[in-house]
């Protein structure tokens, strides 16, 4: 039978708080009539016989008192005539309603035991009065006298909540044809007794029992009773008024009774409350309700972002959604939907070439290739004030960094002297910017540049830490043009310095090696480090003689002071004619990035990976033409450095289709999916104005690292004619050092002694 909880009323007055309905609806059996046995009625008459010696009244034979009849008179023809007035007005069968499990006593012994009554003591045999919400009388005499049966009432467990008495409404197999059971919503019904059964009587004395139990243990729980009292801090439901519960005051009954329901009622709330806190959790969790998932209730955190909401026996379709389980030592990656908001307010993109699109299709580019499954993709987050400030000056940090919303948490005084200096123009789109470039938008562009740093500083961590194999970050705007007091390029916050800047502060991290192979030079990344040794910064970019943006990286800036030597600018001149390629970027990995890497020996290594030098970018913005599978070359190359700890940050790259490939061969590569250039490529010589940029750089660098030197006189081979000429190398000195060895061999293990040996004393 399909049992739906409805509303259930209380005495006027009450301050008991009352239940909600419970969902789903409760699925009870329908009763099968039993014969009774002569142990469970002995039991019954005993449990009968302690509740009428409680009551003062005779443990033999229970006589009523006049008063009492009186009374169950007036009640019996007041719901006759509600009963009928209920029956002229509605057709439809109302919702069951909660049913007291304790029934009064006086109500046993004037219809149950009859036999003890005098004659005349016999209340009204008229037709069964209908239930009362909440009355005292839930159970009152039939049309033949008799009590509803026990086998009327039952208890249904719901998991995480105490046994609720209930009462079930009559069956209803004779109502439908064929004797079908009507699944009608269920109301206030007529008390028709059912079957009584051996089984159900000692069912419910065993229940008799654990309410005992529950009532001994709400009697140390007082606390229960003040949170009863505040009426105001729980929802009410309808109050329905009844003459039982007016009358139930002063009908002799014991004062327990009202304590133990309306306790239970309150504990149910609560309760309650817990399993829909829980169902809320379970939905931000994105864990499907359908499943059947039993555990103790308890309070969980608010937050959906931490929580420690586990499942005791998980279902294999929520493996993937264990919060507890630790990250996998692979590939990690970090991308946040916050970053896409940095839009210029003119609402056009197709004039801005650094915009959310850029991103968007790397992302989408990752999980069409299957790329994303098999990466650890982490939560990013908006870098603190104080981390920006590693980098940027104060005044930087509080000008980009905030927002109308997070300056209200601020210094309005120092806030607003800085706010005054601020200079925007307007851009020839209709929009603002800090520069003919860099767009501004005041309620989102501060959010995303926190975000972008933030989240390379979380993966470089998490690299540096050993928690993931090595890293990339599809984040934006860009960071590498950011010096600590400017913005410009695009780039707010320096996201690559501010993560070594962090390693250093809290990780500790001795030695840091920066590549940066963007078209356009880091300047802001070589002021920040430019006089510290323990950063060593590796630009590869089109220089051009001072005349491609930025104008710096000229390759005779090597770093100051202490940081002298530790600045490498690979500065590509000689315009596009030809433009760089795969061979220029490979020779210039072999002759200078890898053998001064190598020398330095790093503990952690950071690329800025932009990705307007591949084939795509228009001129202004790059007229290069590296490969994307050059660009997973230059990974893998970079991959045997520090222990394979390798963090890429996405920074420049404006044409969609090559910066998508460019950043799906750079993850394949940190996955180890290995994807060889074509062997015309690896026998291509670089162009002669890349011979001369290089030997430029070698000169200049041999002066600190002694590595270097070695490739002045093969800077204008293919990478395989380097390698064999390597090779050819090595081998020549190999035969000299095993010559060098034999010779020895020879004078040292000989049996005559040489004829400068000196002689031995024999004597």
């Amino acid at each position: 039978m399909d049992l739906r909880v409805g509303e259930r009323g209380m005495r006027p007055g009450s301050d008991t708080a009352l239940l909600t309905p419970l969902h789903p609806p409760l699925l009870l059996t329908p009763f099968s009539p039993q014969p009774r046995t002569s142990f469970s009625q002995q039991q019954l008459h005993q449990h009968i016989r302690v509740r009428n010696g409680k009551q003062g009244l005779n443990t033999n034979c229970a006589v009523a008192s006049s008063l009492v009849k009186q009374k169950l008179q007036e009640v019996i023809l007041k719901k006759q005539k509600q009963a009928a007035l209920e029956r002229t007005n509605s057709n439809t069968v109302a919702p069951v309603a909660y049913r007291k499990f304790k029934i009064k006593m006086h109500s046993h012994i004037l219809n149950s035991h009859t036999a003890c009554l005098p004659p005349d003591s016999s209340p009204s045999s008229s037709s069964t009065p209908v239930s009362g919400c909440s009355s005292p009388n839930d159970s009152l005499p039939n049309e033949n006298g008799l009590l509803p049966s026990a086998g009327g009432l039952s208890h249904e467990v719901i998991p995480g909540l105490d046994s609720v008495p209930l009462q079930f409404a009559p069956q209803l197999d004779h109502l439908a044809p064929g004797g079908a059971h009507p699944h009608k919503p269920l109301s206030r019904t007529r008390s028709e007794p059912l079957p009584q059964s051996s089984r159900t009587l000692h069912t419910h004395l065993l229940q008799q029992q654990h309410s005992t139990q529950l009532l001994e243990r709400l009697k140390q729980q007082t606390h229960l009773g003040k949170l009863m009292s505040k009426s105001s801090e729980k929802p009410r439901l309808h109050q329905i008024p009844s003459e039982d519960m007016d009358s139930e005051d002063g009908d002799g009954t014991s004062p327990t009774e009202p304590t133990y329901q309306s306790r239970v009622r309150s504990l149910l709330w609560e309760q309650q409350k817990q399993l829909q806190q829980l169902h809320r959790q379970m939905e931000t969790l994105a864990v499907p309700i359908g499943l059947s998932v039993h555990r103790p209730l308890s309070r969980t955190q608010s937050s959906p972002a931490s929580t420690s909401l586990t499942l005791p026996e998980k279902p294999l379709s929520l493996a993937a959604q264990d919060p507890s389980s630790k990250p996998r030592f692979t590939t990690g990656l970090v991308y946040d939907s916050q970053m896409l908001k940095h839009q210029c307010t003119c609402g056009d993109n197709s004039s801005h070439p650094e915009h959310a699109g850029r991103i968007q299709s790397i992302w989408s580019r990752l999980q069409e290739r299957g790329l994303r499954g098999q990466c650890e993709t982490i939560r990013g987050r908006k870098a603190t004030l104080e981390e920006l400030q590693s980098v940027h000056t104060e005044r930087h940090v509080l000008l980009y960094g905030t927002n109308p919303l997070n300056r209200l948490k601020l210094d309005n005084r120092k806030l607003a002297g800085i706010l005054s200096q601020r200079m925007f123009v307007m851009l020839p789109c209709g929009g603002v910017g800090v520069d003919n470039d860099t767009i501004w938008n005041e309620s989102h562009t501060s959010t995303a540049s926190r975000m972008a740093a933030g989240s390379v500083v979380e993966l470089a961590f998490r690299v540096a830490k050993g928690e993931l194999k090595n890293g990339f970050a599809v984040v934006r705007p860009p960071g590498h043009h950011a010096d600590p007091s400017n913005p410009m390029g695009f780039c707010y916050f320096n996201s690559v310095a501010i993560a070594a800047k962090q390693l250093q502060h809290k990780l500790s991290v001795s030695k840091i090696l920066i590549v940066d192979w963007d078209v356009h030079h880091g300047n802001g990344t070589q002021e920040v480090f430019y006089s510290d040794s323990s950063v060593l910064y590796i630009s590869l970019h089109r220089y051009d003689d001072g005349n491609f943006f930025p104008g710096s990286g000229s390759p005779a800036e090597v770093g100051s002071g202490a940081g002298k030597g530790f600045n490498v600018n690979v500065a590509w001149t000689g315009g596009l004619d030809p433009p760089m390629g795969d061979a220029e970027y490979i020779a210039a990995f072999r002759s200078v990035v890898m053998p001064i890497a190598q020398e330095f020996s790093p503990d952690v290594v950071l690329v800025s990976a932009g990705f307007d030098a591949a084939e795509g970018n228009p001129t202004p913005l790059g007229g290069y033409k590296v490969s994307a599978k050059c660009f997973s070359f230059l990974t893998s190359q970079l991959m045997s450095l520090a222990g394979g700890r390798l963090v890429l940050s996405l920074e420049g790259g404006h044409d969609l289709t090559a910066i998508c490939d460019a950043s799906e061969a750079c993850v394949s590569a940190l996955l180890d999916i290995q994807d060889p250039l074509p062997e015309e490529v690896l026998l291509q010589k670089p162009n002669a104005n890349a011979i001369r940029s290089l030997q430029t750089v070698i000169q200049i660098q041999s002066q600190y690292w002694q590595s270097v030197k070695a490739y002045s006189g093969s800077v204008g081979l293919s990478y395989l004619a380097a390698q064999r000429r390597d090779c050819e190398e090595t081998d020549a000195v190999n035969a000299l050092a095993s010559l060098s060895v034999g010779v020895l061999s020879n004078k040292r293990y000989t049996g005559k002694p040489s004829e400068t040996s000196p002689k031995t004393n024999t004597t």
